[in-house]
Parts: structure tokens; C-alpha cells; sequence
């Protein structure tokens, strides 16, 4: 072997070290905060979308008493609520649920 070689081999195992240690303890990068942002955002902003249009609809066909925009808004929101909650403990967030699901 060369010596760049011997070089990329040590580089590589300290790194794989390094990443092996920061998961067996716990740690995370920025980018696993960046990406957990993301995921919450779009994990709660598509169901209430869903909710809204739903619920649109639902006021253009049933007219009445009851603001189905509104009341598909809320569920939406709720269930987007539930499904981030449900992201974030599965990937391992520091919630209460522990997150021992990785």
C-alpha cells in the first residue's frame, strides 16, 4: 500500500470511530436538527392543509350552522400535531417518550 493509501485508511477509521461513538452516546449533527425541523414542519403543515380543503368542501356542499373550514383546520392541525409527535419519538428525540425506537 502507499502512503495515501495508509492516510485515507486512518482518516476513514477514525471518522467511522467518531460516528460510532456520537451514536452509541447520543449526540447529534445540525444537519439531524436541520432535518428534524423539516420533518416536524411538513409532518404538521400537510394534514392541516388537508383539513382546510376538506373542510372547504365540505361548507360548499353542507351549508350550515357549523364552519367545516374551521372544524378541518382544527383536526388538522391536531393530527398533524400527533403525527410529528409520533416522527420525533420514533426518530429518537430527547422528548419524553425516550426515543429508544431507532
Amino acid at each position: 500500500m502507499s502512503e495515501s493509501d495508509e492516510n485515507l485508511e486512518e482518516t476513514v477509521g477514525r471518522k467511522a470511530e467518531r460516528h460510532e461513538r456520537a451514536r452509541q452516546e447520543g449526540r447529534h449533527t445540525v444537519w439531524f436538527g436541520f432535518g428534524m425541523f423539516g420533518l416536524v414542519g411538513w409532518a404538521v403543515a400537510v394534514p392541516t392543509l388537508a383539513g382546510v380543503a376538506l373542510g372547504h368542501w365540505l361548507d360548499k356542499v353542507f351549508s350550515g350552522a357549523p364552519s367545516w373550514t374551521v372544524m378541518g383546520l382544527l383536526a388538522g392541525v391536531g393530527l398533524g400535531c400527533l403525527n410529528a409527535w409520533w416522527w420525533v419519538n420514533r426518530s429518537g428525540g430527547h422528548g419524553n417518550g425516550g426515543g429508544d425506537a431507532r
